[in-house]
């Protein structure tokens, strides 16, 4: 059975579980030909998502209701732009992440609206690396705007590197690329090599003004 030592022993080599299905008690590692990674120096909000950012629409907090994240995203919803048929999250999924958490190497960005949890995503954080694993939306915008507040955090946090996994058309409009996996590996080992990065305390909220500054590209 894979140990959360295990689990982070894969992100340093460039590979991630996933499972086949919801009731699957196997998980497959994954190593993409093709990487999709988030440029941090060149993030793209666009216009109008921008302004939802900086009216605060959303309380967003981190790492207060990790486990119910994960279980959000491992459910799947047919309104969802991401939306597909059968979750990749199983139940040892649930375990390594919950797990990871409590050790302080794995996060959640949550977005809350009149004290109901409605957006976000998870991932996990090694030294200047994070790996964003799922992200899941109850109200419009709610995770692209997770996904905003994560990637103020992470530059700010002196973060080097931010993994998507995958490249997918949701994701374009944020200027994702997609790399092949040995210039993967090239910026994997740059971004575990350098100074860890500091993700923030948990709780603590940040203003939409302050994460588009973070970002500085709005336009």
């Amino acid at each position: 059975m894979l140990t959360a030592e295990d689990l982070i022993e894969c992100y340093r080599h460039g590979v991630f579980p996933m499972a086949e299905d919801r009731e699957s008690s196997e998980l497959n590692l994954v190593d993409p030909h093709l990487r999709g990674v988030f440029p941090l120096n060149a993030f793209h909000v666009p216009k109008r998502l921008a302004r939802t950012v900086r009216q605060d629409r959303f309380e967003v907090r981190v790492d207060t209701a990790f486990a119910q994240v994960v279980a959000e995203c491992a459910a799947p919803d047919p309104d969802s732009a991401d939306y597909r048929d059968e979750t990749w999250i199983n139940a040892d999924i649930e375990r390594l992440y919950g797990e990871l958490h409590a050790r302080g190497q794995a996060h959640s960005v949550e977005c809350w609206k009149d004290g109901e949890l409605v957006g976000g995503l998870y991932g996990v954080s090694i030294h200047a690396a994070f790996f964003g694993e799922s992200m899941f939306s109850r109200e419009t915008d709610a995770s692209k705007v997770a996904l905003v507040h994560l990637v103020g955090r992470l530059i700010i946090g002196g973060f080097r590197l931010l993994d998507a996994q995958f490249h997918t058309d949701h994701l374009a409009q944020f200027g994702i690329e997609e790399i092949p996996r040995a210039e993967y590996q090239v910026r994997l080992a740059g971004a575990l090599g350098g100074a860890a990065g500091a993700f923030g305390a948990a709780g603590a909220s940040t203003t939409g003004a302050a994460v588009l500054q973070a970002t500085s590209h709005t336009s």
